[in-house]
């Protein structure tokens, strides 16, 4: 299996993957369908293989599975409720299958979907368990790392790292939290503070993603980088802000040439990893790698 290589053995940036939601509502997903849901059905896997393929095709030396909200809190609900480990295996198959043996397949677990106490009801052991139950499933089906990724509350990310490392204790761990306006997340955590403490967890790497366009995530990429001193720093931005719909489906107006300039700028600033998230595509990708020298 491939490994994350170390932040100081690298030449240049690994490119990392685009949007999964946005190339699939694309290419036909239902509005309304769950990702994870629609990989366990045969069309939902060929297509979740297929943009895993494209975003390789492109560049990608690091993809992230599609299992973003296949934590059993947020599923609790729908109509694959208990199905977490089924989801894990499938959606690490299609990745893998388009990854090739070569390229590092990341396994994502993105937020609950609820709240924390005391902004919430959720009791953070809860959360915990419920990571490490996705974490484990994760590392059974055979991903290289475990992607905490797009929290808004510093507590929810710690109890999702905790949970990676009950869960799947032999994998490296990656966290990335959104941030807004003065590179704070949604619930005020600085993004000094996030780091600090994401570092005490021992994670390989800490970062931003999705939010408001290229800017916000550049923002905060230097102080990532002084706060987490030889771990990997990712760069996964969203390309601008969503403009509208068009028959159902959310549009974004980040050019290729845009993302382009973005990998660039945060590379310089000390980015370790870099991509892109919701609206960035294949075409996006192939620019951030041609960018990059990839």
């Amino acid at each position: 299996m491939p490994t994350l290589p170390a932040p100081a053995s690298l030449t240049r940036p690994i490119i990392a993957d685009g949007a999964m939601g946005t190339a699939l509502f694309a290419g036909g997903m239902p509005v309304g369908e769950a990702p994870e849901a629609w990989l366990l059905t045969p069309d939902g896997a060929a297509m979740v293989e297929g943009v895993h393929r494209s975003h390789v095709e492109a560049g990608s030396e690091l993809i992230l599975t599609s299992t973003f909200g296949a934590n059993a809190i947020r599923i609790a609900d729908s109509e694959i409720a208990g199905r977490t480990a089924e989801v894990c295996r499938a959606a690490v198959a299609a990745a893998r299958a388009a990854a090739g043996p070569d390229r590092i397949v990341a396994g994502s677990m993105g937020p609950t979907g609820g709240l924390l106490v005391p902004y919430g009801l959720l009791d953070a052991g809860e959360v915990r368990d419920a990571y490490a139950q996705e974490a484990a499933a994760l590392a059974a089906a055979g991903v290289d790392v475990i992607w905490v990724e797009t929290m808004m509350d510093l507590n929810e990310a710690v109890a999702a790292v905790e949970g990676a490392r009950q869960g799947a204790p032999g994998l490296p761990v990656v966290a990335t939290l959104v941030f807004a306006a003065r590179n704070r997340t949604m619930f005020g955590n600085r993004a000094e503070e996030a780091a600090d403490r994401l570092v005490e967890l021992g994670v390989a790497g800490i970062g931003a993603n999705c939010g408001d366009g290229w800017a916000p995530v550049e923002a905060v990429i230097p102080i990532l980088v002084e706060h987490a001193p030889g771990l990997h720093v990712v760069a996964k931005a969203n390309a601008g802000i969503p403009s509208g719909t068009a028959d159902g489906v959310t549009t974004y107006p980040g050019t290729p040439d845009e993302a382009a300039a973005y990998a660039r700028r945060v590379a310089d600033m000390g980015a370790t990893i870099v991509g892109g998230c919701c609206g960035t595509t294949a075409v996006h990708v192939a620019a951030i790698a041609r960018s990059l020298g990839s």
